[in-house]
C-alpha cells in the first residue's frame, strides 16, 4: 500500500509517540523478550556496611514501579498508598532514564534528578531498568509501654495439673468424663482436635496430665506437671505502628517487647487510603490481610525468640486495633467503614483464634480482639480508655490519641464522650517537605534563640539517634512551629512575618527565613554551611498549613465535646495524650500551638501506648477483660461530619 493511499488511515506518528505507544525518534529500543513483560532489578538497601538485597520481578509494561514492588512484597516508603501526594517513594532508577514530572522536580534537585531520583509511584515500567532502593525505616521510635493501673492476676489460661485413676473394668468413664470428675469446679467443653489426642497423652503420661483450659474451654492437654508455665501475647494493631508485648501469664509480668511498623504501609498512611485500596483493586483486601498477618506473625516470632519461650505455650493472645485494622487483619471488607453512614460489620469479635490473624503460637489459642465503639473509635481506644480508668475516675479527664485518625475522650466523672477527628497524616511525618518518621535522623526537639545576633545555637535541634539530621518527625514539627509562634516568625494566622518584621524580632534567626523555588521556608539545618536551601532541612509555609488543619480538626473535636458536657477549658484536670507520638510531644508546645486546651502543663500527661497497656490487662485479668465490654454501654459516640456548623468551628480552630 501507498503512503497515498486514500484507504490508509490518516494519524500521526508523534501522535502515537506522545502517547506512550512508541518511542521518541532516535530513543534506543528497548528490548523485551516477547512475552509482553518489563524486567525490573530492585536492589533494596539495608543498614550501612551491607550489601543491597537484590531481586528481580516481572511485571506488565505500564504498571508503576510503586505497584510493581508492592504487588512483589518489596517495601517503599510511602505515606499516601502510591498517589503521588507524600513524595516519600524515592527511587534512584539506573539505566534508561524516565521522563521527569513536576512533583520530581519538586521533590529531589537538579542533581538528583540528574543521577535519577524519581518517586516511584509516578515511573511507569516501560523499560528494563535496576531500581534502587534506600532502607525502609521498620523500627521506628514507638510508645511501647503506658499508663496502666494494677490488676488482680487471673487470667482466662489456667492449667490445671492431675494425677487421675486408671480405667478399670470396675471404673469404665470416658477419658473425657475422668478429666471431667477431677476439674470438677469448671465446665470443660472441648473439640474434635483435642479428642483426637487425649486418649494418647492420658496414656503415654500415666494418667499425670496438665489441662490447658481458656476460660471454660479445653484446649490441650499436655503430659506431667507444666502448670507453671502459660504465656500470652498483647497486640497494639496500630495503622503505622505494631507494638507486641509477650507476658508471663503466671506472674502477670512482660518478658519481652517488640515494634515495628505495620507492612500495610505501601497501601497508605492512612486508615482511607486503606479502605480505598480494597474499593479499586478487588486483590487488595487479600494483599493487606497478609500484610497484616506478616506483621503479627514476625513480630509474635520475635518476642518469643527474645524471651526464650516456645510459641506453643502461648495459649492466648490480645489484639486492640481501630475498626479498620481489625476489619482488614480479619479480611472483611472495610469499605462500608469508608462511606457514609460509617457502618461496622460487628462491634464484637467472639469465637476469634490467634490462627486467624496469622499469629503462630498454640493452633488453638484464642484471640481477645477489643470491641469497638464506632467506625473511627475502635478497640484499641476501647483498650486506652480501660487502661486509664476512665469509667473509674471522677476527675474531668480529656483523652486523645494523636494519629492521622485522631480519637477524643471525654469524662466528666458522671458521662462519658467519644469522636474522632481526621488529623491527616502530618503527625507522623507524612505531607511534610522534610517530614519523616520518629528513627534514626529525624529532628524530634527544637529550641530557638531569636535576641542574639551572636550567638553560636541560635537553633537547638534533638536528633533521634544522636546523628546528622536527616528530616522532622511530627513532635519536631509540633516543636518548630511552636517555637517560631514564640519568637514571633510566625504569626496567629500561621503565615511567616516578612523579612523586616523578622529582623526586627528575631535577629539571631531572620537569616534562616529564605525561599526554596516560590515558597517561603525556615532552614533548621544546613549539611554544610554554604548548602543550598532544597538541599537543607527546613520547613515550609505548606508544612504550617498542614499542621493548622490537623491541629484544627483535634481541637474543633475536643471543643465540642466540652460544649457538649457544658464545661469550659479550666474545668479539664487531666488531659492524656496517647499513642507513639503523644508520647513525645512537648506538652508546652501543645498548649503554644491550641492542639490540647489552655492548661497548666502539669495537668497534661504523655500517657504512652495505652492500648496496648489495655491488651495486657485483658490477658491478665477476666474482669477487666469483662470491664472493656461494658465501656459499649457507658461511652456516647457524637458523630462531628453531620453537625451543620463543624466547619465554621473547624475555621475558628485554625488560628495559633
Amino acid at each position: 500500500m501507498s503512503d497515498t493511499d486514500p484507504d490508509r488511515p490518516d494519524f500521526s506518528l508523534d501522535d502515537i509517540r506522545r502517547e506512550g505507544l512508541l518511542p521518541p525518534a532516535g530513543a534506543a529500543p528497548v528490548a523485551h523478550d516477547g512475552t509482553g513483560r518489563v524486567d525490573l532489578r530492585f536492589a533494596v538497601e539495608g543498614a550501612p556496611g551491607t550489601e543491597p538485597a537484590v531481586r528481580s520481578v516481572r511485571v506488565p509494561p505500564g504498571v508503576m514501579v510503586f505497584d510493581a514492588a508492592s504487588w512483589n512484597g518489596i517495601a517503599i516508603d510511602s505515606t499516601c498508598g502510591g498517589h503521588g501526594t507524600c513524595h516519600k517513594c524515592r527511587v534512584r532508577v539506573e539505566g534508561p532514564q524516565p521522563p521527569v514530572t513536576r512533583h520530581d522536580e519538586r521533590t529531589f534537585t537538579p542533581d538528583q534528578i540528574a543521577d535519577g531520583w524519581r518517586l516511584a509511584c509516578l515511573v511507569p515500567a516501560v523499560q528494563d531498568v535496576t531500581v534502587t532502593v534506600p532502607p525502609l525505616t521498620t523500627r521506628p521510635k514507638a510508645a511501647t509501654v503506658g499508663v496502666g493501673r494494677q490488676v488482680i492476676l487471673r487470667p482466662a489460661v489456667q492449667k490445671r495439673y492431675v494425677e487421675l485413676a486408671e480405667p478399670s473394668l470396675a471404673d469404665q468413664r470416658t477419658d473425657l468424663a475422668r478429666l471431667r470428675d477431677a476439674i470438677d469446679d469448671l465446665e470443660l467443653v472441648c473439640d474434635l482436635s483435642v479428642l483426637q489426642k487425649l486418649p494418647r497423652v492420658l496414656r503415654a503420661a500415666d494418667f499425670k496430665v496438665t489441662a490447658v483450659v481458656v476460660d471454660e474451654q479445653l484446649i490441650d492437654v499436655e503430659p506431667g506437671d507444666t502448670s507453671t508455665v502459660r504465656h500470652g501475647i498483647a497486640f497494639d494493631l496500630g495503622t503505622t505502628t505494631v507494638v507486641a508485648t509477650l507476658l508471663d501469664l503466671e506472674t502477670g509480668t512482660p518478658v519481652a517487647v517488640a515494634s515495628m511498623l505495620n507492612k500495610q504501609q505501601p497501601f497508605g498512611a492512612d486508615v482511607i487510603s486503606r479502605i480505598s485500596a480494597t474499593m479499586l483493586d478487588p486483590d487488595a483486601l487479600g494483599r493487606l490481610r497478609g500484610a497484616a498477618r506478616d506483621t503479627l506473625a514476625e513480630l509474635a516470632g520475635e518476642v518469643c525468640t527474645d524471651g526464650g519461650v516456645d510459641p506453643v505455650t502461648v495459649y492466648e493472645i490480645a489484639l486492640a486495633g481501630n475498626a479498620t485494622m481489625v476489619a482488614l487483619a480479619l479480611g472483611i471488607d472495610p469499605e462500608p467503614l469508608g462511606v457514609a453512614p460509617f457502618i461496622m460489620t460487628t462491634a464484637s469479635y467472639p469465637g476469634v483464634l490467634a490462627a486467624d490473624l496469622g499469629v503462630e503460637v498454640h493452633p488453638r489459642a484464642p484471640a481477645v480482639v477489643f470491641p469497638a465503639l464506632g467506625a473511627y473509635v475502635g478497640g484499641d481506644i476501647v483498650a486506652g480508655m480501660l487502661a486509664t480508668g476512665m469509667d473509674r475516675d471522677k476527675r474531668t479527664r480529656l483523652f486523645i490519641d494523636v494519629g492521622t485518625n485522631c480519637e477524643i475522650v471525654l469524662s466528666d466523672g458522671d458521662r462519658i464522650l467519644s469522636t474522632a477527628a481526621p488529623a491527616g497524616p502530618a503527625f507522623e511525618g507524612g505531607a511534610i517537605r522534610c517530614g519523616m518518621r520518629a528513627a534514626d535522623g529525624a529532628i524530634e526537639v527544637v529550641r530557638l534563640s531569636a535576641d542574639d545576633p551572636a550567638s553560636s545555637t541560635p537553633v537547638e535541634l534533638g536528633v533521634i539517634g544522636d546523628v546528622e539530621p536527616m528530616g522532622l518527625c511530627g513532635s519536631g514539627l509540633v516543636d518548630v512551629v511552636a517555637e517560631l509562634v514564640r519568637v514571633g516568625l510566625l504569626d496567629s494566622s500561621g503565615r511567616f512575618v516578612p523579612d523586616d518584621k523578622a529582623a526586627e524580632v528575631a535577629p539571631a534567626l531572620a537569616d534562616r527565613l529564605t525561599f526554596v523555588g516560590q515558597e517561603r521556608v525556615f532552614v533548621l539545618h544546613r549539611p554544610t554551611p554554604d548548602a543550598d536551601p532544597a538541599e537543607s532541612v527546613y520547613l515550609s509555609q505548606r508544612d504550617v498549613r498542614e499542621l493548622q488543619f490537623a491541629k484544627a480538626a483535634i481541637s474543633t473535636g475536643w471543643t465540642l465535646l466540652l460544649e457538649e458536657l457544658g464545661l469550659e477549658h479550666n474545668d479539664v484536670q487531666q488531659v492524656l495524650l496517647a499513642g507513639s507520638f503523644g508520647s513525645y510531644l512537648s506538652p508546652a508546645a501543645a498548649v503554644r500551638i491550641g492542639l490540647v486546651p489552655t492548661l497548666p502543663t502539669l495537668r497534661i500527661v504523655s500517657a504512652g501506648n495505652v492500648a496496648g497497656e489495655g491488651a495486657k490487662m485483658a490477658l491478665l485479668s477476666l474482669r477487666e477483660r469483662t470491664g472493656a465490654e461494658a465501656l459499649l454501654e457507658e461511652v456516647t459516640y457524637v458523630e462531628l461530619s453531620d453537625r451543620s456548623d463543624f466547619n465554621d468551628r473547624f475555621v475558628e480552630q485554625l488560628a495559633f
